[in-house]
C-alpha cells in the first residue's frame, strides 16, 4: 500500500494495526460521493442540494454510527463481498465532516438567498478541499483537527504523525 494511503487512513483517526487497501477504499467512498454531489451542485448552482448535503454531513458527524455514507458502503460493498464493515468514525473524521457540513450549509444559504458573489468563493474552496481528498489523499479537516489537538494539548503524544515527513 502506498504511503499516501497509509497517511490518509492514519489522518482519519484509524489505527494502522493491519492496514489494507479495503479500508482505504471504504473511507474514500464518502468523499467520492460528496465530490459528485459537489460538482452537480456547482453546475446547477443549487442551494437545496448543498443544504441537503450539509444536513447529511451534519447527521453523519453527530450520529457517526448512523452515517448514511458508511451504511451505503456496508450494504452495497461490504456485505455482498464479505468484507469488514465500517464502524463509527473516529474524531478526526467527524471533525472533517463537521467542517464540510458547515461549508456546504454556507454555500447553500448563499445560493438560496441569491448572494452568488459569496457562494462562488465558498464553492471554489469546497471544490478544492474535496479534490484534495479524492485526488491527493489530503483531508484539510482531519489535518486541522490534529493541528488543533497538538496546539491545545501539547503533552498528548497520541496524534498520528509520519516520521518521514513530519505530517499528520
Amino acid at each position: 500500500m502506498r504511503v499516501s494511503r497509509l497517511d490518509f487512513i492514519r489522518e482519519q483517526g484509524y489505527p494502522l494495526t493491519a492496514p489494507d487497501d479495503r479500508l482505504y477504499s471504504a473511507l474514500m467512498l464518502q468523499p467520492r460521493i460528496i465530490g459528485v454531489l459537489t460538482v452537480l451542485g456547482v453546475a446547477l448552482q443549487s442551494g437545496a442540494l448543498f443544504t441537503g448535503l450539509a444536513l447529511v454531513l451534519c447527521w453523519s458527524a453527530l450520529v457517526p454510527a448512523r452515517n448514511p455514507f458508511d451504511a451505503i458502503y456496508n450494504v452495497v460493498v461490504a456485505r455482498p463481498r464479505g468484507l469488514a464493515r465500517l464502524t463509527a468514525a473516529p474524531a478526526p473524521r467527524r471533525f472533517a465532516m463537521t467542517m464540510a457540513a458547515t461549508m456546504a450549509f454556507a454555500i447553500g444559504a448563499a445560493l438560496l438567498t441569491n448572494v452568488r458573489i459569496a457562494a462562488w468563493p465558498l464553492e471554489t474552496l469546497f471544490v478544492v478541499a474535496v479534490a484534495a481528498v479524492v485526488f491527493a489523499n489530503r483531508c484539510a479537516g482531519a489535518t486541522l483537527y490534529h493541528v488543533l489537538r497538538r496546539r491545545l494539548s501539547p503533552e498528548d503524544k497520541t496524534m498520528p504523525t509520519n516520521a518521514a515527513t513530519g505530517r499528520c
